[in-house]
């Protein structure tokens, strides 16, 4: 198995613990208050695992303002995300929300093929679909 494969399966596997947790850590808290405790234990986190690997802080010098810009505007992109997740999850079922929420990959998917270029085949658009298809199903009335 690919180095990447397993990556990507270690963040499923803590990515779908993370709405179970979170729904039962929040349950006398506001989705906001709840939210700050989780990025500031993210930011921690990431901030540990980058002192164990230097290179992370000696590349700070390389990073370019497009690069810069990107990454910021990813960061913002996310602290919505997380914002909304939260409010959701505190008013909603987590089945529901975070399966609603994962339907987020067939954005990446068109973003991935009109500006990263990456290869459109029948497998990814076929997956893309049940995700879409399942995501409608929960949404529907």
């Amino acid at each position: 198995m690919e180095r990447w494969i397993l990556y990507a399966i270690l963040s499923m596997f803590f990515a779908g613990i993370t709405s179970v947790l979170a729904k039962f850590g929040m349950k006398n808290l506001n989705s906001d208050t709840a939210l700050v405790i989780r990025t500031f234990i993210v930011f921690m986190l990431v901030t540990f695992n980058a002192f164990l690997f230097k290179d992370a802080f000696v590349q700070l010098k390389n990073v370019s303002v497009q690069s810069f810009g990107l990454l910021a505007l990813s960061g913002i992109t996310t602290t919505l995300s997380w914002i909304f997740y939260y409010r959701a999850m505190k008013e909603g079922n987590v089945s529901y929300v975070a399966s609603i929420d994962k339907a987020s990959i067939v954005i990446t998917l068109i973003l991935s093929f009109t500006l990263l270029k990456e290869p459109v085949t029948p497998k990814v658009v076929l997956g893309g679909g049940f995700i879409l298809t399942g995501m409608l199903i929960l949404v529907w009335k």
